[in-house]
């Protein structure tokens, strides 16, 4: 059977977020978004609707199913999933979120004084984590957890904390795996089993994701 999603909204993160030190500084990570963009091809060929929040990245979206709101700091991804995600059928955390930001935001640049700078930071806002307290009946929700230790155990906590219905889960311990890479290798943790993946382009990794998803939308 054709693994259609006519008719379904898909809201998706994607990519890095930055958070401003001073107008030419921030704190970022080395997401590129290419596994985002890559299940926003996905579930667009199949049919659905992509409601893309991306933070900065060089990908452009082809597919013409797939509408992007480009935002740069965590902040601004929270407002934007908060407008969408009411809507949404199925909701995917695939950026890379920044967990803290600067306190304080110089509005100069911050010159060289000194052999140390200390910045103050403060917690982001766990989008994901907002969004499970609000999740309504028959939204289905993914998220994804970047592991270098403890990666099931981390991985399972954030499922259930963040009540999602799957997480996807990356090792920095394997070799073509998370930032910077056309590759990934996966495990699908859900409440009751584990699907693990070989290593694949992240075309083909999207396309296993979406497959799992259908399958238990449609179980």
């Amino acid at each position: 059977m054709e693994k259609s999603f006519n008719g379904k909204l898909v809201l998706l993160t994607a990519g890095p977020t930055y958070e401003p030190i001073d107008p030419v500084r921030f704190i970022g990570n080395h997401s590129t978004g290419k596994m985002g963009y890559a299940l926003a091809e996905c579930f667009a060929q199949h049919g659905a609707k992509v409601r893309l929040v991306a933070g900065p990245t060089a990908l452009k979206a082809v597919h013409l199913n797939i509408e992007v709101s480009p935002v740069t700091t965590a902040d601004e991804m929270y407002q934007a999933v908060q407008q969408f995600a009411a809507a949404a059928d199925i909701i995917v955390f695939a950026a890379a979120v920044a967990d803290y930001k600067p306190k304080v935001v110089a509005d100069k640049k911050i010159k060289k004084d000194g052999s140390e700078l200390t910045i103050e930071l403060v917690k982001n806002v766990d989008i994901a984590a907002a969004f499970g307290k609000q999740k309504r009946e028959g939204q289905f929700s993914v998220g994804f957890a970047l592991e270098t230790n403890d990666e099931d155990l981390n991985a399972r906590t954030k499922l259930e904390k963040k009540n999602l219905d799957m997480i996807v889960l990356n090792s920095l311990n394997d070799p073509g795996a998370g930032f910077r890479h056309d590759t990934n290798k996966i495990t699908i943790i859900e409440p009751d089993t584990t699907t693990a993946f070989d290593l694949k382009q992240k075309q083909e990794v999207a396309q296993d994701i979406v497959n799992l998803i259908w399958e238990r939308l449609h179980a």
